[in-house]
């Protein structure tokens, strides 16, 4: 009685696994003591909305860095759920910096309330990208950058509310703006078709309205990105006269151009980087997975291209973008 163990009275062998013991004296973990500036360029990868949630919460060494001035010089905020608490995260974001942001990047989020909130707050402002954002119109746009002195970048995508005569006033209002992205509605374009001048008077459209406003506006451009859009030859024409200083033109998925004519041939000798019509979409990452073979079907050597001038369908509009 009383006594443990196996039937035949000997002791069980009991395996005891070793565990940590808490000790107020444990060495704090390695990433502690990196220096403050490695610690900020690790965790400002993880975007603006993380950080404000849950990275400045780990640690007071991580919530000192997080407080920095200078850990908010840019900014990038994502949220494809459109949640306006991320809305007031930017805004204690934009007030972090203190005055010295320099690039902020918006994606999906944001409208014309915020987007004056951080111009009002970041007159240094250097690089502004806007993406897929329905809530900011052209006209409020224009005149935000106004009041950006020292923008030299405005990458707009997937922003159908900005029109020709916004993108002309923003490069009156921005004479020093050396790179230009400009996409009106993804890879959303008519790439069946190459409508003719006439054609264009009938419908009341100009598939060069873009390109005529950067080419009359912006002078000084080095970079300029026109992915998917309707140039012509007679507007990349127009560019070239009105940017001499362009080192690189992205035209990818812009199916109303030939590169093979004479403007393309200058095109090339002109500028540094061209990259023309077909070529790969793969590192664009705000186009959708679909484009690559949209690219393929756009090319006039598929059988399946369709031409308008050989249409019988009276009622078909070309300019449905």
């Amino acid at each position: 009685m009383g006594r443990t163990g196996s039937e035949n009275g000997k002791r069980k062998r009991v395996n005891v696994i070793p565990t940590a013991v808490a000790s107020s004296s444990a060495p704090p973990p390695k990433w502690i003591d990196l220096p403050a500036d490695i610690t900020a360029n690790i965790l400002h990868r993880l975007g603006a909305i993380e950080i404000l949630e849950r990275v400045q919460l780990v640690c007071t060494t991580w919530r000192r860095v997080c407080q920095d001035p200078a850990m908010w010089r840019v900014i990038h905020v994502r949220d494809a759920e459109f949640d306006y608490d991320d809305y007031e995260l930017c805004r204690v974001a934009v007030d972090r910096s203190q005055g010295q942001l320099i690039e902020i990047s918006l994606d999906e989020i944001g409208d014309d309330e915020l987007l004056n909130y951080i111009v009002d707050r970041s007159i240094h402002l250097k690089r502004l990208t806007l993406h897929q954002i329905d809530f900011v119109t052209g006209k409020d746009l224009v005149k935000d950058v106004k009041k950006l002195p020292h923008l030299e970048e405005l990458h707009l995508t997937y922003m159908p509310s900005v029109k020709a005569e916004d993108i002309e006033a923003i490069g009156i209002s921005c004479p020093m703006l050396k790179s230009f992205t400009f996409n009106e509605s993804g890879f959303q374009c008519p790439v069946e078709t190459f409508v003719s001048d006439n054609e264009e008077l009938k419908y009341g459209n100009d598939s060069n309205r873009h390109a005529r406003a950067i080419a009359k506006t912006m002078p000084n451009l080095r970079h300029l990105s026109l992915i998917c859009n309707t140039i012509k030859n007679n507007g990349l024409e127009a560019i070239l006269d009105g940017c001499p200083h362009l080192e690189s033109l992205d035209l990818r998925l812009c199916f109303h151009i030939d590169l093979q004519a004479d403007v393309g041939k200058r095109c090339y000798e002109q500028i540094k980087r061209v990259k023309g019509t077909f070529d790969s979409v793969s590192d664009i990452k705000w186009l959708d997975e679909d484009s690559e073979e949209i690219a393929f079907l756009g090319n006039p050597g598929y059988s399946g291209w369709y031409d308008l001038s050989e249409s019988d369908d009276s009622d078909y509009d070309p300019f449905w973008w």
